[in-house]
């Protein structure tokens, strides 16, 4: 009987960073110190506010002047006015809002809450939105990585998303390289013989959502995660992957048509 596992290990002694940070630099230094060196076929998963905070992508809230629409939406949704501006800005479209809650389409393509802006692990009164360009940070990162331990990888940026109809927050990849995000196994047999006709696999998606429970969510302080032994990584190497093959267009949305 084969026995298939896969190892799943958060970087100890990431620090705080900064505009000043160099990530790809930090990882190598980490995974020195931790002595777990990088492996063929290792899935690096970055937590989106480390990339944030080191591009010095934030939002000032008390700079921002709440327009009318933004105060009409924070009355609605309960939300500080100068949030819901930053949420806007950051968003092509609102779709729906409640209490305590506003969905858009982020700039970027992504469905989300609150267009992905992120007030936790950061001071008082700034706030993070989604990296400009996750997909470029993970190429760069991977990329660097490879070259210094000689070894194919892919890197994942990961962000905490909720889902529609279900409570709670899972981790989700917003950003990869080195990597399809989508596995498509149509035309591949079930356990009976049957041809396999629409199934796709959202395997960033998932390995994001694993590495979130090494990551945590409070004060665990591990946003990075590494994941070692996903057997299928050679099928789904691609060293001009992007995050774009996951995002639904609206046309095929059955919700917003």
């Amino acid at each position: 009987m084969i026995i298939m596992s896969i190892e799943l290990f958060g970087l100890e002694d990431i620090p705080i960073v900064d505009g000043n940070s160099d990530i790809s630099l930090i990882i190598k230094d980490a995974i020195n110190k931790q002595g777990c060196n990088l492996n063929h076929g290792d899935i690096v998963l970055i937590a989106e506010t480390l990339i944030s905070k080191a591009e010095e992508n934030f939002i000032r809230l008390d700079d921002l002047t709440p327009t009318s629409e933004a105060i009409k939406l924070a009355e609605e949704s309960g939300k500080d006015s100068r949030l819901v501006q930053a949420i806007l800005d950051e968003s092509s479209e609102v779709v729906r809002v409640g209490s305590n809650f506003i969905i858009t389409e982020t700039k970027h393509g992504f469905v989300c809450a609150n267009a992905g802006i992120d007030e936790s692990n950061v001071g008082d009164g700034l706030a993070t939105p989604m990296p400009e360009d996750a997909d470029k940070s993970a190429r760069e990162i991977r990329e660097f990585l490879e070259d210094e331990f000689n070894q194919e990888i892919a890197v994942i940026i990961t962000d905490t998303q909720g889902r529609a109809f279900r409570f709670g927050a899972i981790g989700t990849a917003i950003g990869c390289s080195g990597i399809s995000p989508i596995w498509k196994r149509v035309g591949e047999k079930d356990l009976y013989g049957r041809e396999l006709e629409t199934t796709e696999i959202a395997t960033c998606d998932e390995l994001s959502a694993a590495a979130s429970l090494i990551m945590g969510q409070a004060d665990e302080g591990l946003p990075v995660v590494i994941v070692r032994g996903f057997d299928s990584f050679d099928i789904l190497r691609d060293p001009d992957s992007n995050i774009k093959s996951v995002l639904m267009p609206k046309k095929a949305d059955v919700f917003r048509k």
